[in-house]
């Protein structure tokens, strides 16, 4: 417990350090975040926000991997595959967001050079991931929500590497989209990494019922810095948000929530722990469903994602961002009620 509590506040007070610094860091070069116009059929009522420094989820990461380390100097804890695996992968979706966000600045527009290719490369990205973990490590391909054997379908690695990768990429994607109001990715996130620092942790002290988690402890310590380095950059990212996250921040901790889903056995439960991530992101599908459909004439929301369409009904930023919190708190709350509900039930059978 130690270590994971060491993992989160050293993170949170690196993410805080890192993220004053990259505020001037980028004030003084001019580097700030390009938003989308009415002729680019943008969130117009944002432009007030034009030029606000971005890129800062480079703090998180930092933090999150500053935490992750100092961790590791207490006794005991190893360094395990899967976790090391999993930073890889951060860092190149993270380092490929921060390409994006670059181009974007130098640009002074805010579609990157990637923007209509970025959801292949990531796609790509994810598989890759995916294969990287069930070739190298002893993950489990099972289909799980709660433990491996709950449901318990298992899958042919290949096939997994296919529903893993998925994972991957549309968790890593619907953060992007979640990321578009000041706090509502990082605090979201935070409660998410929060929740996955319990299931892990609770893995490491039940082996017996949670026996195919590989290393739970280092995979909690993971989660706690990430929600550690999260709490840190709010402070800053708080509305009215001084920096934002940019696709850097968004790409890492989408990859890095789907990659503790994948290693904890609970991938089926991440739909409610990243449930407003979901949210946003269906909002986005559906809006394009009805407007093909439609031949270009309908759209179910005034804007998607569905965090705009509030904004245009009326609800100010901030009702919008808390109200969403609370959802979001609501359904990791209830994610957890489910995993701990899941784990009496066994040991009472056992």
């Amino acid at each position: 417990m130690i270590a994971v509590m060491l993992a989160g506040v050293t993170a949170m007070l690196v993410s805080l350090i890192v993220t004053r610094y990259l505020i001037t860091f980028f004030r003084e070069r001019v580097m700030g975040q390009p938003i989308l116009g009415k002729e680019d059929l943008g969130p117009e009522h944002h432009m007030k926000k034009q030029g606000t420094p971005t890129m800062g989820g480079l703090a998180i990461i930092l933090a999150a991997l500053a935490g992750w380390l100092v961790a590791h100097l207490r006794p005991n804890l190893a360094l395990s595959d899967q976790a090391m695996i999993l930073w890889v992968g951060i860092l190149v979706m993270g380092g490929m967001g921060f390409l994006d966000d670059w181009i974007k600045v130098k640009k002074r527009h805010n579609r990157g050079i990637f923007w209509k290719q970025k959801s292949y490369i990531t796609l790509g990205l994810s598989m890759l991931l995916a294969w990287w973990l069930v070739t190298s490590t002893s993950v489990s391909t099972n289909v799980s929500f709660t433990r491996a054997s709950f449901p318990g379908w298992h899958l042919p690695w290949p096939v997994w590497v296919v529903f893993a990768g998925l994972i991957i990429w549309s968790t890593s994607n619907a953060v992007n989209v979640t990321d578009g109001l000041d706090g509502l990715a990082g605090g979201s996130a935070m409660m998410a990494f929060g929740a996955f620092a319990i299931i892990a942790y609770w893995a490491f002290r039940n082996p017996d019922v949670y026996g195919a988690v590989v290393n739970p402890l280092d995979l909690a310590v993971l989660a706690a810095a990430f929600a550690g380095a999260c709490a840190g950059f709010l402070w800053f990212n708080a509305a009215p948000a001084r920096i934002f996250m940019g696709d850097v921040g968004a790409l890492a901790l989408g990859t890095a929530l789907a990659g503790m889903a994948l290693t904890t056995n609970t991938q089926l439960l991440l739909v409610l722990l990243c449930g407003i991530n979901v949210m946003e992101a269906g909002s986005v599908a559906v809006q394009m469903g009805v407007f093909k459909a439609s031949g270009r004439k309908k759209r179910l929301f005034r804007m998607s994602p569905i965090h705009h369409h509030f904004e245009l009904v009326g609800w100010p930023e901030t009702t919008v961002i808390i109200r969403f919190w609370i959802i979001s708190g609501v359904l990791v709350a209830g994610a957890l009620g489910i995993f701990i509900a899941d784990f009496t039930r066994v040991t009472d059978n056992l």
